[in-house]
């Protein structure tokens, strides 16, 4: 398979010279998303934790309901990039057949292939979960994703997206995308029966409308981002009930919707 990265030569003008060195750089492949024979999506990735990929895309795209609905998966590598083969069951193939949307889509592409501007602002679920966080446990769960994003630490190139507890191991997924980083995560964390009301979802990136319909089909309670929301992520986080916070820094945060889930150490149970 393609490695995550690579190492490559590059020249360096510094201090008025010029030197030959190497430099480690993210990877980036084509990924197809291949349902019952029919290709669904390709999408510009990084080629590893392909396993979570297409199964946290196959959630957040409402495509199955649980990891149990892909009955096959084989990821086979291809004359051009990587084809991910799955095989649905029962009422997933229904829904399956009934979508027409293909999406061929950059790194950076969240809403590709759309085919009206109604899908855009699709209904989600509402996230009722009466979860309590402390405003330490920001800072924790942020210090624990920064160093833990090893892939990025080689290439400065990559998104993260995590999900931390207070107890047990943080799980963490990178993509130069920073929807495929989230989709890692979502996949990563069904196939591992993580309940997403037990802690924090963290983002290395912005927080656009499509990472809050992510974390809204994961049913996400808090969303944290380093970097501030769009005003529609806002308004659609406030719909889905989801806690909303930017701009979240070792000093301090933000909070856009739901503030009564972010309450004092002492009401923390």
């Amino acid at each position: 398979m393609i490695p995550s990265s690579r190492p490559v030569a590059r020249a360096v003008w510094r201090d008025g010279a010029l030197c030959a060195g190497e430099r480690v750089v993210a990877e980036e492949t084509p990924v197809a998303l291949t349902y019952n024979g029919a290709t669904q999506a390709v999408m510009m990735a990084t080629p590893a934790d392909l396993e979570d990929f297409a199964t946290g895309f196959s959630l957040t795209e409402g495509i199955v309901a649980t990891p149990d609905d892909i009955h096959e998966m084989d990821i086979a590598p291809a004359v051009h990039g990587i084809d991910i083969r799955m095989w649905l069951a029962g009422d997933a193939a229904d829904r399956l057949l009934a979508r027409r949307r293909y999406l061929l889509g950059a790194s950076g592409c969240g809403m590709c292939g759309l085919e009206s501007l109604a899908e855009a602002d699709r209904s989600l679920p509402v996230v009722g979960t009466p979860a309590r966080v402390a405003p330490e446990m920001v800072a924790a769960a942020l210090a624990a994703m920064t160093g833990a994003q090893t892939l990025n630490a080689a290439t400065h190139a990559v998104h993260a997206a995590a999900f931390w507890r207070p107890e047990g191991p943080l799980l963490l997924r990178e993509d130069v995308g920073r929807h495929n980083a989230l989709d890692k995560l979502v996949g990563a964390m069904a196939r591992a029966g993580a309940d997403p009301a037990e802690g924090l979802v963290l983002l290395s990136s912005r927080i656009s409308v499509e990472m809050v319909q992510k974390a809204a089909m994961l049913g996400a309670p808090v969303l944290v981002a380093i970097s501030a929301p769009t005003a529609l992520a806002i308004r659609t986080a406030g719909r889905a009930g989801i806690t909303l916070v930017g701009v979240a820094r070792a000093d301090g945060f933000e909070i856009f919707t739901h503030p009564n889930r972010i309450t004092d150490r002492s009401d923390v149970g």
